[in-house]
C-alpha cells in the first residue's frame, strides 16, 4: 500500500513539473541571465492562425548566445533588439511601404502628417533599396539648401545609408531646432556626391495654398509676375494658382476654407482663364482626402478604385458638391508627386478634366493601413493596390504628363513649368 502510495504521488508531482513547465513554457518565459544583464521577461501567447508550424527556438538561441557571449554588454539593448527583430520580419516581405516603427518614428510620423515637426522638412522613400528624397517641402530648410525631388541620400552625418530602413533614416535626420546634420546626396542624373548642411528648423507645414496671379504672355512664351509686378495691356493674364503640398491631418479643413472664396474670385473676374492645381513634390497622404480633392473637379463618378489580393474591387467615388466644376484645370506634376497626388492626377485626366504637365510622376500605387500597435509603436501594411477609373496602375511606373516639361536647372529663378502651364490655359 506504502508504495502504492509513493507511486502515485511521484505521478503526481510529475504531472504538476510537467503542467508547470508547459505554463511557464508557453506562456511566461522569465529568463534570468544574472551575471549577463539584461534580464529577459518575455509574455507571450499561442501563436497566431497560419504561424503553427514556426519553430522559434533559433530565434531565442541567438538572442541568448548575443546575451551570453556578446563582448560589450553595453551595447546590449532589449528593445532596440526586439525593435530590430520586429523590422526584420516586415522587410523580409520586401515592400519598402510595408514598415514597422518604434514609437519615436511613429511619433514623427504622426507629427509630419499634423503639419508640425523638428527637421530638415523633406519626405523621404525607398526605391531601389536606396534612401531618396520624394520631395522637399516648400520653404523648408532643405529646399533652401539645395536637396530636390530625387536626390539619393547615402550617408548622414558621415554615416553611409547602405542597409538603413526609412524609419532609421528618418529618426537620423530628425533632431532639435537649431542643430546641424550634413546629407551626403547623389542628385538625380549626377553620380557625383555632394555634401550640403542644413540647419534643422520646427517645420510648419500649410497644405493648402489659393490665390489670382497673374502672367504677361506674348509670342508663345509667359513670365511669370509677383504681386508688386504691374502688368497693363492685352499681354496681362489671370490665373488661379491652387498649391497642395501634401494631403494631411488638416488638408480638408484647410482647402474647404479657401476654396469658396477662390470659386467667388473666379466668377466675378472673368477675365481668369483657369486654374493650375500644383501637386508637384506632393508625397500623398489619405485616400479618403484625395478623394475629397478630386470631388472639387468633378460632378461625380470613381475617383479611385482600390484592388485588394483577391482581385476584388472597391470604387471610391465622388460625393460632394464641387464648387470648381467649370474653369479649365492644368495640373503640374513631377517626380515628387506620389500617391495621393498621383491619384487625384489620374482621376483626372481620364475624365477629361485636366491635362498633366510637367515631367512623369514617382509611381507609388499602393495603399497601406496604418495602426498603433499599442505601446507608441505603429505598423504600416500594403492592404491593396489602387487603379485610375479606367483601370491604370501607376506602381513603378508613374503617370507620364501629357505635356513634359523638365525643371530648368541652369536658371532656377524661371518656372518653366508653370509657365507652360499658364500657355496652356490661353489654348
Amino acid at each position: 500500500m506504502k508504495n502504492k502510495v509513493n507511486s502515485f504521488q511521484l505521478i503526481l508531482i510529475i504531472i504538476i513539473t510537467f503542467l508547470g513547465g508547459y505554463y511557464f513554457g508557453v506562456n511566461k518565459i522569465n529568463l534570468d541571465w544574472k551575471n549577463y544583464k539584461p534580464i529577459l521577461n518575455v509574455i507571450s501567447k499561442e501563436p497566431p492562425a497560419g504561424a503553427t508550424n514556426i519553430d522559434f527556438n533559433p530565434f531565442w538561441t541567438v538572442w541568448q548566445k548575443l546575451a551570453t557571449t556578446y563582448y560589450d554588454k553595453s551595447k546590449i539593448d532589449q528593445q532596440k533588439m526586439l525593435n530590430g527583430a520586429i523590422s526584420g520580419m516586415v522587410e523580409a516581405l520586401g515592400d519598402p511601404f510595408t514598415i514597422y516603427l518604434p514609437p519615436v518614428q511613429n511619433n514623427n510620423f504622426k507629427q509630419g502628417l499634423a503639419g508640425q515637426f523638428s527637421g530638415i522638412g523633406a519626405e523621404l522613400g525607398i526605391k531601389d533599396k536606396d534612401i531618396i528624397v520624394i520631395s522637399p517641402l516648400d520653404g523648408s530648410p532643405a529646399e533652401k539648401a539645395g536637396i530636390k525631388a530625387g536626390d539619393v541620400i547615402i550617408a548622414v552625418d558621415t554615416k553611409s545609408t547602405l542597409g538603413w530602413t526609412l524609419s532609421q533614416a528618418v529618426e537620423k535626420i530628425r533632431g532639435t531646432k537649431g542643430t546641424d546634420v550634413i546629407l551626403t546626396v547623389i542628385h538625380k542624373d549626377n553620380r557625383k556626391k555632394t555634401d550640403i548642411k542644413i540647419t534643422r528648423d520646427v517645420i510648419t507645414v500649410k497644405s493648402v495654398v489659393m490665390d489670382i496671379r497673374t502672367a504677361k504672355c506674348s509670342n508663345g512664351n509667359c513670365s511669370l509676375l509677383v504681386k508688386t509686378d504691374t502688368c497693363e495691356g492685352n499681354d496681362c493674364i489671370k490665373y488661379a494658382y491652387i498649391r497642395l503640398s501634401q494631403f494631411g491631418d488638416n488638408t480638408n479643413q484647410e482647402w474647404a476654407a479657401l476654396a469658396k472664396g477662390l470659386s467667388d474670385k473666379i466668377n466675378a473676374d472673368k477675365s481668369v482663364k483657369g486654374i493650375v492645381f500644383d501637386l508637384r513634390n506632393n508625397p500623398g497622404g489619405y485616400l479618403t482626402d484625395a478623394t475629397f480633392i478630386a470631388s472639387e473637379f468633378i460632378k461625380k463618378g470613381q475617383v479611385v478604385v482600390k484592388q485588394d489580393n483577391g482581385q476584388t474591387q472597391e470604387p471610391l467615388s465622388a460625393e460632394r458638391d464641387g464648387v470648381l466644376l467649370s474653369p479649365k484645370l492644368i495640373i503640374l506634376i513631377n517626380k515628387g508627386s506620389a500617391s495621393a497626388s498621383e491619384i487625384v492626377a489620374g482621376a483626372m485626366r481620364d475624365y477629361k478634366r485636366a491635362k498633366l504637365i510637367g515631367e512623369t510622376s514617382f509611381g507609388k500605387g499602393t495603399i497601406q493601413a496604418a495602426e498603433d500597435l499599442g505601446d507608441g509603436a505603429g505598423l504600416h501594411v500594403t492592404i491593396a493596390k489602387w487603379l485610375t477609373p479606367t483601370g491604370i496602375w501607376v506602381n513603378q511606373k508613374g503617370l507620364t504628363p501629357d505635356v513634359e516639361v523638365k525643371f530648368d536647372e541652369k536658371d532656377p529663378s524661371r518656372d518653366t513649368q508653370l509657365e507652360k502651364a499658364v500657355l496652356e490655359l490661353l489654348k
